[in-house]
């Protein structure tokens, strides 16, 4: 049990336009994983490293994923049909650094269109081919909530991403 020090720093905040990097300092405190999520587009296969991603229901299978207003990429992924969510492990940070600045980054990476002409990496932790089934808005992000028609995955640690940096955990016995 804690003796009461670390309480005696906690900060508070009330989210508002002057107060954004600070609740974004405590957002960050939550541990996530580390997807790139592909779509085709209009300018071919596209990518983008997000976060954002969270299991919705197993029966159905259902997912979620938010990408950002602001991404030039946001339309595209919006907008789409059909999508795959790439969860990233440990090893595979140079990859995700790649398409959170090139939506095009597949140069170099192993990977093949889908039925559905949505490009999937291989090798990620797991891969969901997913079909949009709603869409919602979420203030400076999007909401996607999206049928998983695949699921594929090995054995490994995830990369995981926390208050600006990222990491790993040891792999799993």
């Amino acid at each position: 049990m804690p003796d009461g020090s670390e309480i005696s720093y906690m900060q508070s905040v009330t989210p508002g336009p002057d107060t954004t990097r600070e609740f974004r300092d405590a957002l960050g405190r939550f541990a996530t994983g580390v997807t790139v999520v592909t779509t085709n587009s209009e300018i071919g296969p596209l990518g983008i490293t997000a976060n954002s991603f969270a299991s919705v229901s197993l029966d159905p299978p259902l997912i979620l994923w938010s990408p950002a207003r602001f991404s030039r990429r946001y339309g595209a992924f919006f907008e789409a049909a059909h999508f795959a969510i790439h969860v990233a492990g440990a090893d595979q940070k140079d990859i995700c650094d790649r398409f959170s600045r090139d939506g095009t980054a597949f140069d170099g990476t192993d990977w093949q269109l889908n039925d559905h002409n949505v490009p999937l990496l291989n090798g990620f932790l797991a891969r969901f081919e997913c079909t949009t089934l709603a869409r919602h808005a979420g203030g400076d992000h999007g909401i996607v909530v999206a049928e998983v028609t695949r699921a594929t995955w090995r054995k490994g640690a995830p990369l995981v991403f926390s208050q600006g940096q990222f990491g790993h955990f040891k792999t799993p016995v």
